[in-house]
């Protein structure tokens, strides 16, 4: 195969999420780039789930269709206590792989899966889409220039919706454990870890080294197992505090953002729409919009000219130090009722923690966690309760 054709890959998990993947694949595919080769799914897509796509081999065993196919790579979307072994097996059979976050459910489960691939000598790059974005070299320079002066730690944000539908997609949604396996489905871990790992990397801390501890505070309003009500504070190798206030349950969905904050002003960027803002003293604001390179092309090219990937496992080491901290956390307390109302005329469940919104901004303003900004059901238990 020359390094002009379409690299042929498989894709585990197609539905959900995974519907995302596929269409990428398709648009890479009119690129050029790559070949929809495989599809593996407990249930084979339709006819219909296959409109333009092609007629791609489908089987519900990963090594089969790998063998089958002569994969070059695997796009991975599957629960997250499925992601090691199926990296392994993609790795074992020759293909470089792109892994949906979270890498891993638990920190050693990511060295795993992180050394076995790098023993199989493949590629791994770890779906974080932000990490793709140009904005963060651009951050990172106005940092080392002294733009903001000196750094004096990181925030993040994310307020989203959720119903109870969402928790009962799949049989480890909201769920720490699963059949005795980790899962550790929480807010911060899955749906917004976006805003961990995109806070963290503006710290510069990405590997596991960079981080000397963290501190959890872990709740949930709906009736599940995991949290979707939740803050971390990361305390950095160099000194910096990096706090994540995060919820699934707020009055509507946000941008989740980051801000660094600075002796002499700040830079804040909303990470999904690769969007900056800086402000500092003796200038008016000033606002980019950035772009961004995808995981799967940046992938190719490590494949076929040697491009250094963008996020390797590496790169995530930190999130999964928080991922770890998160797993050996007593489990999340559920939010009293006097706090969370029902929202209603919604065929779902949903709700809603009161005043939720207003702390998770305060957090990242001032660097602080839900028990410090006196939220009334974040106080810490009595000695005699934990």
């Amino acid at each position: 195969m020359s390094a002009r054709d379409p690299l042929p890959v498989v894709l585990a998990g197609a539905r959900g999420h995974g519907r995302s993947h596929l269409l990428n694949i398709h648009r890479l595919e009119r690129l050029g780039l790559v070949r929809l080769a495989g599809v593996c799914e407990l249930r084979p897509l339709d006819a219909a789930e296959l409109d333009g796509l092609g007629d791609p081999a489908q089987s519900d065993d990963l090594e089969a269709l790998l063998a089958a196919t002569g994969a070059r790579l695997a796009v991975l979307s599957t629960p997250i206590q499925t992601h090691a072994d199926l990296a392994l097996t993609a790795a074992r059979h020759g293909a470089d792989v792109l892994l949906e976050k979270p890498p891993a459910p638990s920190y050693a489960e990511f060295r795993r899966m992180a050394d076995g691939v790098a023993a199989a000598g493949a590629a791994c790059q770890i779906g974080f889409q932000s990490l793709g974005s140009h904005a963060l070299p651009a951050v990172r320079a106005l940092i080392a220039e002294g733009a903001v002066g000196e750094v004096l730690g990181v925030g993040a944000a994310g307020a989203w919706v959720r119903d109870a539908a969402y928790f009962r997609r799949a049989p480890w949604a909201g769920r720490r454990r699963l059949d005795g396996l980790d899962v550790v489905d929480g807010a911060l871990t899955n749906p917004l870890a976006h805003a961990v790992a995109t806070a963290l990397a503006l710290a510069g801390t990405t590997r596991a080294e960079d981080v000397t501890g963290v501190e959890t505070e872990l709740f949930h309003a709906h009736a599940i197992e995991s949290d979707d009500t939740s803050a971390v504070r990361v305390t950095t190798a160099a000194g910096l505090p990096v706090t994540v206030a995060a919820t699934l349950c707020a009055e509507r969905t946000a941008e989740p953002y980051a801000v660094v904050h600075g002796s002499r002003g700040r830079i804040t960027f909303w990470y999904r729409e690769d969007r900056v803002l800086l402000q500092r003293a003796g200038h008016g604001p000033e606002e980019t919009v950035y772009g961004r390179t995808g995981l799967l092309e940046n992938l190719v090219a490590h494949v076929t000219d040697g491009t250094p990937l963008l996020v390797p496992p590496e790169a995530t080491g930190a999130f999964m130090r928080v991922v770890e901290a998160v797993r050996t956390s007593p489990d999340p307390r559920p939010l009293p009722a006097a706090h969370w109302r029902a929202a209603p005329g919604e065929s779902s469940e949903r709700r809603v923690v009161t005043g939720v919104e207003a702390l998770i901004d305060a957090s990242a303003e001032q660097l602080r966690l839900y028990s410090e900004l006196g939220a009334p059901w974040a106080a810490p238990l009595p000695a005699e309760l934990r």
